[in-house]
């Protein structure tokens, strides 16, 4: 219990870090991070024909998907979005396309309206407050991605790629048995494959 209580104390003081880190490198982009970060993408991860994508819509100083989305979208890649389901459950996920109508999900963050198609990823681009090269990832402590990600490698493949700010590295994310690695991260520098992750 002690060890358990130590490493949520840890995340707690690292979320406070990581969001200051996130807000200096989002403050400082000249508006080209989020192309920069498709490009890197687009130049080392493979992403199977026609597989679907899920990304997220970026909230605060998250670092921005949508021109990588939309890229996959144009090389026919159906893409999603995250719907929360309720708290302690995995994350639904509902197909988007670019100018579809939205709403307003529990935590204020928009989300394909509830008639949109369910669609399963492959992919995943995960949000994140912070990561290791180990490929480990500080959220927000809801857990809905590491729910999620273990429920989607049961049924079958599923690779998570972090995406964040190349600021938000950190040299160990504490952690538990709960939380699920990252196959890759990328960044606006570059795209790291992690050790033992999908290709």
């Amino acid at each position: 219990m002690h060890a358990a209580t130590d490493i949520n104390e840890a995340k707690r003081t690292l979320r406070t870090e990581a969001a200051a880190r996130r807000r200096d490198a989002a403050a400082v982009d000249d508006g080209s991070a989020g192309e920069r970060l498709a490009a890197h993408f687009l130049e080392s991860v493979a992403v199977p024909d026609a597989a679907p994508v899920s990304g997220f819509w970026p909230i605060r100083t998250e670092i921005d998907v949508m021109p990588l989305l939309l890229a996959l979208a144009a090389r026919g890649h159906p893409v999603a979005l995250p719907v929360v389901a309720g708290a302690g459950r995995p994350l639904t996920f509902r197909e988007w396309r670019e100018g579809d109508a939205m709403e307003e999900g529990p935590y204020g963050i928009r989300e394909p309206i509830a008639t949109a198609p369910a669609l399963v990823p492959q992919i995943l681009l995960v949000p994140l407050l912070a990561f290791d090269r180990a490929g480990y990832r500080l959220g927000y402590g809801g857990g809905f991605y590491d729910r999620s990600l273990a429920a989607l490698r049961k049924a079958g493949t599923a690779v998570a790629v972090g995406a964040a700010w190349a600021a938000q590295e950190v040299a160990a994310v504490p952690r538990d048995a709960s939380d699920q690695k990252l196959d890759w991260v990328v960044t606006e520098r570059e795209a790291l494959r992690i050790s033992g992750g999908a290709a």
